[in-house]
C-alpha cells in the first residue's frame, strides 16, 4: 500500500485540528486531576472524540479524492482491489 503525501492545505488543517484535540485531552486530564464532576468530564471527552473523528473524516476525504481516485482511474485491477481492501479495513476498525 503506497504512502502518498497529503497536500499542504490538508496537512495544515489536520495539524491545526490535532493541536486543538491535544489541548482538549490535556483539559480533560486537568479536569480529572481537579476532581471535576464526572458528567462534565464525560462531555469534554465526547467533544474531544468528535474533534478527532472530524480529523479522520478530513483524512479519509483527502485519501479518496487522491489515492483512491487515482487507483480507480488506472487500468490496474490490483491497484483498485488494494484500495477497496484498504477502505474496508479502515471501516471495519473505525466505523
Amino acid at each position: 500500500m503506497g504512502m502518498a503525501m497529503m497536500d499542504p492545505q490538508t496537512k495544515g488543517k489536520v495539524e491545526a485540528r490535532l493541536k486543538r484535540v491535544a489541548g482538549q485531552v490535556a483539559g480533560v486530564q486537568r479536569m480529572v486531576e481537579d476532581d471535576r464532576y464526572c458528567i462534565d468530564v464525560l462531555l469534554q471527552i465526547s467533544a474531544a472524540r468528535a474533534a478527532l473523528a472530524k480529523v479522520g473524516k478530513i483524512l479519509l476525504e483527502s485519501h479518496v479524492r487522491t489515492c483512491v481516485k487515482s487507483a480507480f482511474e488506472s487500468e490496474d485491477d490490483q491497484k483498485r482491489d488494494a484500495k477497496i481492501a484498504e477502505l474496508i479495513q479502515v471501516f471495519d476498525k473505525h466505523y
